[in-house]
């Protein structure tokens, strides 16, 4: 078959790295894509809001799936729009995408249906004082959080009450998350440790896939200011059989469930981000596309085939049996430019990347071709993903960080110590 996928990061360059393994497939498209994907498909030049032009490509190329990579797409309706011209997608609606748009209404729905969770209320511009009374009343630490998307990054922890009112103000005042901050979530600080669910699910069966850990802070050891994710390994030894099992029953079904009975059936990946606290998970927030940068750790653990198991969700026929771990290990480490998650400067060249060993998936995020050299686009830009065979995260590390010592460009900054928590974890 023909697919499409729509994005042009690094998780979209691991959605088309997995399903180009695929026998099913014939042709695969990638739009935008980026440098990474063109050795994968064809990259497609369109805009991702021109939803007019994205079914005609549709039509023209006889694309048999789309494959929504990002969330701002799947929240402004392409998969309604492609739904409903009888395209099949891969990625909810844009009323189920709300689960990740709006996070009052995940509170909402998770409250209603007694999903465990962050105890929380919600305020909006016009309530500034009186969350700022609130914030007298809470104890320390608390999250505040922007309502709406703000890139993976609209999530502030306030150790006093000092650090509230700065957030408040830079929120509400300095607009530093523009509109999606017009209202926010201010809840109670979850103490564990955090794990990332992928549910693959056609709206009512659903398939798990192995347990990453994401690593959103810019400093080692979890310090500095929150990005897109620094880095992320698979599989995650804190989430066990008998654990993964009551997420599945007290998280994933719930909320499923939840969602169809509220006329908002999810068809799609539902990524949980758990906190694992002393009472059991909770959910710290869902999205409703693939996790960046967990993707790239998590597919190449997989064997079977991956287009199977999201064309069948797309079609709502769940193929149940399509992948399964492969009992092996994978770390991904971020490159990202000087600077970031803040200001940072593009376009230098980067070498290296082909003198890497065959156990080495570099995924291209922030990247840009330049006749023969490949420059630096963003701020993240490039996920080196080392892949083993058996489950030992240590040796995956190792080779992971050996890769990088291959990688140069100039003011490339990475973490050090990606996939250390369960490395030197006590059981």
């Amino acid at each position: 078959m023909n697919v499409l996928v729509i994005g042009s990061g690094g998780r979209e360059h691991a959605l088309a790295y997995k399903i180009s393994e695929s026998k099913r497939l014939d042709k695969l498209f990638i739009m935008p894509g980026n440098t990474g994907t063109k050795a994968l498909g064809t990259n497609v030049n369109i805009n991702l809001n021109e939803h007019e032009a994205i079914y005609s490509f549709c039509l023209q190329n006889k694309i048999e799936l789309v494959v929504i990579g990002p969330e701002q797409p799947l929240v402004d309706g392409i998969s309604d729009y492609l739904r409903e011209r009888g395209i099949n997608v891969f990625g909810p609606s844009s009323k189920a995408a709300a689960i990740e748009a709006q996070k009052s209404f995940a509170k909402w729905l998770m409250i209603k249906y007694n999903i465990p969770t962050a105890a929380y209320k919600e305020f909006n511009l016009s309530g500034y004082e009186l969350a700022k009374e609130y914030i007298f009343s809470q104890k320390f630490p608390c999250v505040i959080k922007a309502d709406g998307l703000a890139a993976g990054k609209g999530v502030i922890i306030c150790n006093n009450a000092a650090e509230a009112f700065d957030a408040l103000e830079n929120i509400f005042g300095n607009k530093i998350f523009g509109h999606a901050g017009d209202k926010i979530i201010i809840e109670e600080f979850m103490s564990g440790e955090e794990a990332s669910i992928f549910a693959i699910t056609d709206g009512s069966e659903f398939v798990c896939l192995p347990a990453a850990q994401d690593h959103k802070r810019i400093g080692d050891n979890d310090t500095g200011k929150n990005t897109g994710g620094m880095g992320a390994y698979c599989p995650a030894p804190l989430i066990t059989p008998l654990l993964m099992d009551l997420i599945e029953k007290k998280i994933i079904i719930p909320t499923i469930n939840a969602m169809a009975i509220e006329g908002r059936k999810f068809i799609g990946c539902l990524y949980c981000g758990l906190m694992i606290t002393s009472e059991g998970p909770k959910v710290v927030e869902f999205n409703c596309r693939f996790g960046d940068p967990e993707t790239q750790a998590v597919l190449p653990v997989l064997e079977g085939d991956f287009l199977q198991l999201l064309y069948s969700a797309a079609l709502g026929t769940l193929d149940k049996t399509s992948v399964k771990y492969n009992n092996g290990a994978a770390v991904c480490v971020v490159a990202a430019s000087k600077g970031y998650p803040d200001s940072y400067e593009k376009g230098f060249e980067i070498s290296g990347l082909d003198s890497l060993d065959k156990d080495i998936v570099v995924f291209h995020a922030g990247t840009k071709d330049d006749g023969n050299k490949i420059l630096t686009n963003g701020g993240r830009v490039l996920g080196v993903t080392a892949v083993v065979e058996k489950p030992e995260l240590k040796t995956a590390k190792q080779k992971a960080y050996q890769a990088l010592e291959k990688i140069t460009f100039n003011g490339m900054y990475f973490r050090s110590d990606i996939a250390d928590r369960a490395i030197y974890r006590k059981h």
